[in-house]
């Protein structure tokens, strides 16, 4: 039975925690605690049956029968008035429900036998969103972020993520050194490489390494690698972004496992 709330005060040390979460997009890290907002990445996490301390709510979602009742598993249940729900929101269109999270992600160690997507200094929090995405859809279940990626639990890689957060290993604040014990071969893409992405037969597992929007993957890493391949382009582009390039690799070493 979760114990219900109601809150009325803009000044309560809980909604000013939330909304450091909100606007620092690594202050979980200092917290220890996520932000979660809407009902879809709330139900995301529900589905994977994880535990819920405090979920937030908006007066107007708690008397909607299917946003209650995802409040239903958490321990306590803070009700706000509309408008002050709505001053914690990090979207255009205010979520009626949020959810407060521990941050269990420095803890996590790298596994170095994985199926896994390396992200090397990636800086825009949409990509680093949709490589997450990507990674969950093609059976790839650890994302190892390279100290200077974008953080992986902030506000917009939650959205861009839709939920993949929560069936994935993350490891955040990696060292490229890190990586040398890696039991898998690592790959890469190159516009100028010989090889081409379909022509190669795709080790598995393995880890693909993403790197960084302008400068690509870092010499160092790319020494690592075993392998680095080319993504034909036959429209004459000089490249993909890496989101798209990352789905696309990821999408092949499914598909020929497959």
């Amino acid at each position: 039975m979760s114990v219900v709330k109601a809150i009325t005060s803009r000044d309560n040390p809980l909604l000013q925690r939330v909304r450091k979460l909100g606007s620092d997009p690594a202050a979980y890290r200092k917290l220890g605690e996520v932000w979660i907002e809407g009902e879809h990445l709330c139900a995301a996490f529900m589905q994977r049956g994880g535990a819920v301390p405090l979920a937030v709510i908006s007066e107007t979602g708690w008397q909607q029968p299917g946003l209650r009742t995802l409040t239903n598993a958490a321990a306590a249940v803070a009700v706000l008035p509309d408008a002050l729900m709505a001053s914690l929101s990090t979207l255009e269109s205010p979520a009626p429900l949020g959810f407060v999270l521990p941050w269990a992600g420095g803890a996590a160690a790298l596994d170095t036998a994985r199926a896994s997507v390396v992200l090397d200094r990636l800086q825009d929090a949409g990509n680093v969103g949709n490589i997450l995405r990507s990674a969950a859809a093609f059976g790839f279940t650890q994302v190892i972020a390279i100290k200077g990626t974008a953080a992986l639990w902030s506000p917009k890689v939650l959205r861009a993520g839709m939920g993949a957060h929560f069936g994935l290993r993350l490891v955040e604040g990696v060292a490229d050194d890190a990586l040398a014990t890696f039991e898998l071969p690592l790959l890469a893409t190159s516009s100028h490489a010989a090889r081409a992405l379909h022509e190669a037969a795709l080790p598995w597992p393995c880890a693909w390494v993403m790197g960084h929007e302008g400068q690509g993957v870092s010499a160092a890493l790319m020494a690592r690698c075993a392998e680095s391949l080319r993504i034909p382009q036959p429209g004459g582009e000089e490249s993909l972004n890496v989101a798209a390039a990352a789905a696309v690799c990821l999408y092949e070493s499914a598909r020929q496992r497959g």
